[in-house]
């Protein structure tokens, strides 16, 4: 098996972890009032995403339990995928 091929293997489950994680956030920021906008969501994540950190920060002083995991996982699922298409 290539290493291209292993790189992009491993950036699949980062990518679905990350979906799972913004799924939650998205979840998180509707229940606590904010209109979203289902059929527009993928144009829109960066603003829940954005809202969720607001929101927590304004409720505990700090972002949820959730973002920086979402960033961590969209992130090294980005980065695997580039290399992995690098090295094919």
């Amino acid at each position: 098996m290539e290493l291209s091929s292993v790189l992009l293997a491993f950036a699949v489950p980062c990518l679905v972890a990350g979906i799972a994680l913004m799924l939650a956030m998205v979840s998180a920021v509707q229940e606590r009032g904010q209109k979203i906008n289902w059929f527009l969501i993928r144009l829109l994540v960066p603003k829940y995403v954005a809202r969720y950190r607001e929101v927590t920060i304004e409720e505990s002083g700090r972002p949820g339990p959730l973002f920086y995991p979402f960033l961590i996982a969209m992130n090294l699922a980005l980065v695997l995928t580039v290399v992995g298409l690098v090295l094919r």
